[in-house]
């Protein structure tokens, strides 16, 4: 029985078990049911609030559900981490692709302001649900990349309280009670929030910089209207101050679109129970106006995201009942998708490499007009709203040669398509930026973890594998002599030549090489944006710990590169350049163990080199070192941003200025005190003995103390012609100066120790050279780069200007500014920047062109679109333009002549050598013959010689004008046949030619050179013509000024010039290293000496000597001739001159060049004048087509012949044959006047630029309306009345005359009755006798000398 009973309950019990496990399983099934699945059966009622974690949960299940088209992720998390959930909605919405423009819309930022939060859960559940049902949300969707954030602030949001209409409650602001549309980086003061109390602020900023969102908006709540940028100004008025963007008219458009679709914020009177009167003209505003908000997130989005956002204010009440949601969903659902599909109106498109068709990333897309730049995806897709219209739109890209597309029409709807291929500036090697993987997201589908247990660990792997990364340290410290740190340098620049390349940029008194190794990612490039930095070591001879410190950072650097993270980014970000010695000949006669000995501190010529550099009190008279002219030349040639100068006798960062006007030790600040003190503590304080400011203890019996280790230079002792003074001063480069060591010379032992204690200072200064701002001054018509142009900040009195491609560089302390970008010929532009506290603030400026002035009134740059052939010639002499320009230009065109002196049989032959081996280009003509009967040859190089081209500038090189300084004559016979023998192979050569005619009238006193004697420098033998005429004493242009007849080769040159047609004029002669410009003659000055002085220093800034002002020639009683130009008169005045008579007669400027000291040198030179004169003679053939150009016509388009072109009320030049004129200026603003015979004067302001071509002037006379100064109709019928009434007249009288002839026929004729009458009539006849003569007083054709000087004087 028990056996049974147990049986049957066992059984009964497995029956129960089995039962149970299936409603166990019955149960769970139902309750894994997913939630969204649950809410099909409970649509929407709009009825409700979702706190934080029904929303969370909202949101999983609609990512879920419409996993096509819906993806969640978090962007990073609030003060009480909370999730900051974002939803993207598209098709295939977990690639990332091209061709779809990024739009987000941010609600309850303001935790209190909740109907923004529901409208948006409303808004992503309509867009899911329609999609593939309606055509607008399907459409909308497949085109749109769309971003809906809920809620920014879901911690305030848990505090606020439902029918808190006035925010009365908590809730407005995060947990750490910070407002989060008040913490943004503002443009026009800095705001002061820590990261750690806004984490909702850091992640968003992270999210809109990190992608590129084309249109958004911020919704709010406590009003109803749609506020647009910008939300403050710089005065920070409360209210009543609009503050207008560069897409004001856009922006308003935008807000419109929003208003119009929403039929409260319509009326513009939302009624709001805090102020029911305030109204909203067409429901927008401008956000500064209405009141001025600093640090809000829709200028952000605008000024460092790209983003036009506008915050949209949705209800009177913050957080109305739930009651209420349906009515606010009702009338925000159609302005929320209109304002949506407006990111497809303006333009989109494709920026892509033309090599290899690579999409280019981050390219600017510039619009003129239109201060707002753009730019491209990773995947090379850019978006630009705008408005109807027709716009020019300029593609600029680093490493790529601009695009500018004119005229492109944007019509209402959708987006005008314009794809643009850029073609490389480098065509071996263009490089495409690499795709990146997709910014890192918090994704919905990973397991959830604790962020701040998740951000600890990483920043813990961190610290930990920086801690077990070993730099790999200088092991060999010994001190160097010359040459072994010579073979130092070579060896480590052949190991590593992808980071390194190794340049002199000159030699020391004793022909040592002052060496400098480069260290960059792309080394002997200019990187577009890249800064440079410099150290130099071994300024005084014997002191040498910066020398070695120099050589060890030198291998630090490359050996760590691409394994230690801090020291590959900054290879890969800056390019450092670093001369170890700049006084080898000094250290190789110091001594080690030298304490503060001097032996070896000078140059050989024993120079303090620290002494040696201009100064600005102009105390240093001493002669220029070479040592100092090749540091000048070279920081003249990099744009170096910052600099340190290394020393050693004491422990110290020394900064500006050096010296004070009194020559009194104390404290000289610079503008940029601040500045310096920043970078000279950057140093110190990584030197912790140095920081301690008691420098050189024991050894000094008085004690030195720098607070902090730094001191301003003329505070400790006046130093005149330092080397950091001159930078500053001189160049775009701050320098300061830094003491290592109290020991000059230590032991080499000694030199670990020195290292252990600089190696962190050495990298921390480096790193100094990205702090303040930095950017490109950009062209807004060709999106080229404005070089030269001036950025100056408004309380600091030190302008930098940009580079040749228009980058800049401006260090600042961190705060707020006013910059001002500006440039000849150019409307400046101004902008508040805050420079952040680490790191460097990006302002770029987009310059629009100054066209004319007329009335007083500037016209910005309305000139049509130019020929392509004209643009791209345009552009090339914009590019040789710029230091590198050239450089590239003479590197592509090597020449490889065997210099040496040629006589004028061998001139000549090497002249007709030419002709006729390059016919088509060239043209030989006699001018006249020597006394000695020798040819006076011109030899014109163009691509038409034997036409007149009017249009084209004419310029004439001449040379020989002295006989015993041929190296003139040697120069331009290598110069002609450089430009002939590359012309159809180099590219600017080639259009350099075609676009110019060139004269070359190599030898003019050919008799003289036969009698002049090589290698003497000082003879006088040949320097006249054979009659012992001196020939630039022999040009007048009067015959009363002349006491006999022109010299037979000055006769040939005079007519040359008389011809006319020449724009620029540039004769070679011998004697010192100078350009002098005019007059020779004494005391007279000349009417444009700007434009003269301008040209002349062209020529002189391209000389790697002549623009120090040093010639250093022997027995030369002038000094120092500021940047080695110099008046003529001021030189050797004379009368007389070829320059002169140049201008006088010919209306061609011209300058005269002293090649060299020696007026006749060892042929031997001859190579070395060539390289540093070849540069100058080409920057002349670039600047004949600056200037202004144009062509004067009459109504009808015909040209005036003749016509006189006045420049600033002064110098004269002719329009030629089809009514063509060219003259050339200095850059600025100039006043031109037309005047011709039978019209109207016409008067312009012009702008002239050092960079660009020619500015092109067409003048379009009207017949002259005025007659004796009255209208011309009065004086045409006066005269016509007058003609009318003489006829009268003269009828009346001949009707008279015949009735009294007449009379006398019939016998009434009246006999003289008294001896009075008769007496009376001879007087009469006497008078009209003097009045015939009279008549007649200019028809003697004959002339005296006396009226010949009247005429002339006249």
């Amino acid at each position: 029985m028990s056996g049974q009973r147990g049986s049957r309950l066992c059984s009964s019990h497995k029956l129960s078990l089995l039962v149970l496990s299936l409603l166990v399983v019955f149960i769970s099934s139902i309750s894994s049911v997913p939630v969204d699945e649950q809410r099909e059966l409970e649509p929407e009622t709009y009825s409700r609030y979702y706190n934080y974690d029904q929303l969370t949960d909202l949101l999983r299940s609609l990512a879920q559900k419409h996993a096509n088209i819906a993806n969640l992720t978090s962007i990073g998390r609030s003060v009480e981490n909370r999730e900051l959930w974002v939803m993207r909605v598209t098709r295939d919405p977990a690639a990332d692709g091209p061709g779809k423009p990024k739009f987000k819309y941010v609600g309850n930022m303001h935790g209190d302001e909740t109907v923004s939060r529901q409208v948006l859960i409303y808004l992503l559940e309509h867009l899911l649900e329609k999609y593939g049902e309606e055509p607008r949300v399907t459409e909308l969707l497949d085109t749109t990349d769309i971003y809906i954030m809920p809620t920014m602030n879901p911690d305030g949001f848990e505090k606020a309280k439902e029918g808190d209409c006035m925010g009365k409650d908590e809730g407005r602001n995060n947990a750490r009670n910070v407002d989060l549309n008040r913490s943004f980086p503002d443009q026009f003061e800095e705001i002061d929030e820590n990261a750690e109390d806004m984490p909702e602020v850091t992640a968003v900023m992270r999210w809109i910089l990190e992608n590129k969102f084309v249109l958004s908006g911020n919704l709010h709540g406590g009003t109803v209207v749609a506020s647009y940028p910008f939300d403050d100004s710089a005065a920070h008025d409360n209210e009543g101050t609009y503050s207008r963007s560069p897409d004001d008219a856009l922006f308003r458009y935008l807000a419109r679109v929003y208003a119009e679709n929403n039929p409260v914020m319509k009326t513009g009177q939302p009624k709001c129970e805090e102020d029911i009167n305030e109204t909203f003209e067409d429901g927008i505003t401008n956000g500064a106006k209405w009141y001025d908000v600093a640090g809000g997130m829709q200028d952000f989005n605008y000024l460092k995201g790209g983003c036009l956002e506008i915050t949209m204010e949705l209800s009177c009440c913050k957080y109305p009942p739930s009651t209420q949601l349906k009515t606010e969903w009702d009338n925000n659902r159609e302005a929320l998708l209109a304002y949506m599909e407006k990111i497809h109106i303006g333009v989109r498109g494709f920026v892509r490499a033309a090599r290899n068709d690579a999409p280019l990333a981050d390219a600017v897309i510039m619009v003129a007009g239109i201060n707002h730049n753009v730019s491209t995806s990773r995947f090379g897709d850019y978006y630009r709203l705008l408005l109807p219209g027709t716009y020019n739109i300029t593609v600029l890209a680093p490493g790529y040669i601009p695009m500018s597309v004119a005229g492109v029409e944007v019509a209402e709807g959708k987006a005008a398509v314009l794809n643009i291929t850029l073609e490389a500036e480098n065509d071996e090697n263009p490089t495409a930026p690499s795709i990146s993987e997709s910014p890192t997201e918090t994704s919905v589908n990973r397991a959830s973890t604790d962020s701040s247990s998740s951000s600890t660990g990483v920043r813990e792997a961190a610290d930990k594998e920086k801690d077990s990364r070993v730099t790999v340290q200088p092991q060999d410290f010994r001190h160097h002599h010359y040459n072994d740190m010579k073979l130092f340098l070579q060896k480590f620049s052949s190991e590593y030549s992808s980071i390194t390349r190794l340049y002199s940029i000159g030699k020391s008194v004793q022909e040592r090489s002052l060496w400098v190794m480069e260290i960059s990612d792309n080394p002997g490039v200019h990187e577009f944006g890249e800064p440079e930095f410099k150290y130099i070591g071994n300024m005084h001879g014997n002191e040498v710990v910066g020398r070695e410190l120099l050589l060890n950072l030198i291998e630090y650097l490359c050996r760590n590169y691409g394994t230690d993270p801090e020291i590959t980014q900054l290879i890969n970000s800056t390019r450092i350049h670093i001369m170890p010695s700049m006084n080898p000949d000094g250290y190789e006669v110091s001594q080690e163990g030298d304490a503060s000995g001097v032996q070896g501190r000078n140059n050989t010529n024993n120079y303090d080199l620290n002494r040696n550099f201009p100064d600005r009190f102009n105390f240093v008279k001493d002669p220029r070192q070479p040592e100092t002219l090749a540091v000048m030349n070279w920081a003249k040639s990099y744009p170096f941003v910052l600099s340190a100068n290394l020393h050693g006798g004491s422990l110290v960062v020394n900064y500006p200025f050096d010296d004070s006007p009194d020559n009194l030790s104390r404290y000289s600040k610079s503008s940029d005190d601040d500045v310096f003190r920043m970078v000279a503590l950057a140093y110190s304080q990584e030197n912790s003995k140095m920081y301690d400011g008691h420098s050189c203890k024991g050894m000094n019996l008085y004690q030195e103390y720098f607070k902090d280790g730094i001191t301003n230079g003329a505070e400790w002792y006046n130093v005149h012609g330092g080397m950091q003074d001159w930078n500053y001063i001189n160049t775009n480069c701050f320098e300061v100066t830094i003491e290592l060591g109290c020991y000059k010379y230590p032991p080499a032992a000694d030199l670990p120790k020195y290292w252990e204690q600089n190696r962190r200072s050495l990298l921390k200064f480096i790193h100094q050279v990205h702090r303040g701002v930095k950017g490109v001054v950009i062209d807004s018509k060709d999106g080229s780069g404005i070089p030269n142009a001036t950025i100056t900040v408004d309380t600091i009195n030190h302008p930098i200007t940009s580079n040749v491609a228009g980058d800049y560089w401006r260090l600042l302390v961190p705060g707020k500014y006013h910059l001002t970008a500006s440039a000849q010929g150019y409307s400046s532009v101004s902008t508040f920047v805050n420079v952040p506290k680490e790191g460097v603030e990006i302002v770029n400026f987009t310059l629009n062109r100054i066209h004319s002035y007329t009335n007083g009134q500037t016209i910005e740059d309305t000139t049509p679109v130019l020929d392509p052939s004209v643009k791209e010639f345009q552009s090339l002499i914009k590019q040789l333009s710029g230091e590198s320009g050239l450089d590239k230009l003479i590197k592509d065109t090597p020449t490889q002549s065997s210099f040496r002196y040629r006589r004028y049989s061998e001139v000549s032959e090497f002249l007709r050598g030419l002709t006729l081996n390059f016919p088509e280009i060239t043209s030989l003509q006699s001018l006249g013959q020597s006394v000695e009967f020798r040819t006076i040859w011109a030899l014109e190089i163009s691509n038409n010689p034997k036409v007149q081209e009017p249009s084209e500038p004419k310029i004439r090189f001449v040379a020989g004008i002295h006989g015993n300084a041929p190296v003139g004559t040697e120069l331009l016979l290598e110069f002609a046949a450089s430009l002939c023998i590359n012309y159809g192979k180099n590219t600017a050569i080639t259009r350099l030619i075609n676009e110019t005619r060139i004269v070359i009238l190599p030898s003019i006193n050919p008799d003289g050179r036969e009698l002049a004697k090589e290698k003497d420098c000082t003879s006088t033998a040949g320097k006249t013509n054979v009659h012992g005429k001196d020939l630039d004493n022999d040009f007048f242009g009067n015959a009363s000024q002349r006491a006999a007849e022109p010299q037979p080769e000055t006769r040939a040159v005079m007519d040359l010039i008389q011809e006319r047609g020449f724009t620029l004029s540039v004769a070679l002669d011998g004697g010192s290293v100078l350009v002098t410009y005019p007059y020779d003659k004494p005391v007279q000055s000349v009417e444009n000496a700007d434009t003269l002085r301008y040209l002349a220093s062209v020529y002189a800034n391209h000389h790697p000597k002549m623009h120090s002002g040093d010639a250093a020639c022997p027995n030369s009683q002038m000094g120092t001739i500021p940047n080695g130009v110099l008046r003529a008169a001021e030189w050797h005045s004379h009368m007389g001159s070829m320059k002169d008579f140049s201008v006088d007669f010919g209306h061609c400027p011209e300058i005269t060049v002293y090649t060299s000291c020696c007026l006749f040198p060892p042929a031997e030179m001859l190579p070395t004048l060539w390289g540093e004169n070849r540069k100058s003679l080409l920057s002349m053939l670039v600047e004949v087509h600056k200037g202004i150009r144009g062509v004067v016509r009459d109504k009808n388009g015909k040209p005036i012949v003749g016509a006189i072109i006045v420049l600033n009320g002064g110098v004269r030049v002719f329009t030629s044959e089809g009514g063509y004129f060219h003259a050339l200026l200095a850059p600025g603003l100039h006043n031109i006047e037309a005047v011709a015979d039978g019209y109207q004067q016409q008067s312009q302001k012009v702008s002239v630029s050092p960079f660009e071509a020619a500015s092109s002037v067409i003048i379009e006379f009207d017949m002259e309306n005025d007659i004796f100064g009255l209208p011309r109709e009065l004086v045409v019928a006066s005269a016509a009345a007058a003609m009318t009434a003489l006829v009268v007249t003269a009828f009346i009288i001949w009707c008279v005359c015949s009735a009294k002839s007449n009379r006398q026929k019939d016998g009434f004729h009246r006999l003289r009755q008294h001896q009075d009458d008769y007496d009376d009539e001879i007087h009469l006849m006497s008078m009209g006798s003097k009045k015939s003569l009279l008549s007649h007083e200019f028809q003697d054709e004959s002339e005296s000398d006396e009226d010949t000087l009247y005429t002339n004087k006249l």
